[in-house]
């Protein structure tokens, strides 16, 4: 097999990470894929990130005002040079493989973006084999081929309607495949909203590996593992999804539009229920109410059980792992 050696553009954009940063960087000069541009975003870091960047020779730095997450990639991409892009969260860690390993599939069969498996931290110091464990996926790891699952364009639009199974740093993409970059008004899943741009926009093609080759650590400021889960009720399932619908309004399906829909009016009657029995805030509850009964109030009826029998379920589930 000829190994592709296309420059690969590595985006880290971070946020007061000067502790975990360097780990990130140092993942990234042990590739054994040779060919590539280092572009760290700084998104207007408070602590003394500067200065542990003076031992690295090889990066390009770039400073902005804090913007989030979307914005500071976007601005890594406008000085990538490479032809693939990769971007890495400044507190995870790739394994020495991970580039050579995905550049190979992606080049060598043309598919818009590949991800892998990973290591998950987990609170109390274990590691999770993450995408072994994820329910959504098991009706396409039966193709598994040279330790890679391939995906055409209407598995993949099945799949990234219901679930987004490749965070940022668990993904190399072809750079032409992304069609207008990280979505700045998305509060937590820009990578999703940047993959579905692409899956809806076009025939498209992708492939994932459930060999681990990168890990990803947990702390309480991670934007989605360090948020409690009322925080990502709100911005990940509610205002993210109003942003999708309206976005992607005239490509999706009609079911796949019915999907978005019922996500969003679940998520809108369990945060209600959250604010009232936990908060105590009833006026906030009905508010949420209001907005799902606007949008279907049959449905809204029908996802109050649903909610319920859900988290039940998950009590449950959190007994069972202390007991």
């Amino acid at each position: 097999m000829i190994i592709p050696s296309n420059l690969v553009t590595v985006i880290i954009p971070t946020y007061n990470r000067a502790d975990k940063l360097p780990d990130a960087i140092k993942s990234v000069f042990n590739q054994t894929y040779p060919n590539i541009q280092i572009i760290i975003i700084d998104d207007g870091s408070t602590d003394n990130t500067v200065e542990v960047l003076k031992q690295f020779s090889a990066i390009e730095y770039y400073y902005k005002e804090n913007g989030g997450q979307a914005s500071a990639r976007n601005l890594g991409l406008q000085h990538s040079k490479g032809s693939i892009i990769a971007t890495l969260d400044s507190d995870d860690i790739w394994y020495p493989a991970f580039l050579q390993r995905c550049v190979e599939k992606l080049e060598t069969e043309n598919h818009d973006f590949v991800f892998t498996n990973w290591d998950q931290d987990t609170k109390d110091g274990g590691s999770i084999d993450f995408l072994r464990n994820d329910d959504t996926l098991i009706p396409y790891n039966g193709k598994e081929k040279n330790n890679w699952i391939n995906m055409d364009s209407e598995e993949l639009r099945e799949l990234y309607i219901e679930t987004c199974p490749s965070p940022s740093s668990s993904v190399v993409m072809r750079k032409s495949s992304i069609i207008s970059g990280w979505d700045e008004r998305i509060n937590i899943g820009d990578d999703w909203c940047l993959y579905l741009e692409t899956i809806l926009s076009k025939k498209s093609s992708a492939a994932y590996t459930l060999d681990r080759l990168w890990r990803k650590r947990v702390d309480q400021i991670n934007v989605y593992d360090g948020r409690k889960w009322s925080e990502i009720l709100e911005f990940l399932f509610i205002a993210d999804v109003e942003i999708k619908i309206e976005k992607f309004k005239d490509v999706l399906r009609k079911n796949e539009l019915k999907i978005f829909q019922k996500r969003y009016m679940e998520s809108l009657v369990e945060l209600a229920k959250h604010n009232f029995l936990r908060e105590f805030e009833f006026a906030h509850a009905i508010k949420l109410l209001r907005r799902s009964f606007k949008l279907d109030v049959v449905y809204t009826f029908k996802a109050m059980p649903i909610v319920f029998m859900r988290a039940f379920k998950r009590k449950v589930l959190d007994n069972f792992k202390k007991a």
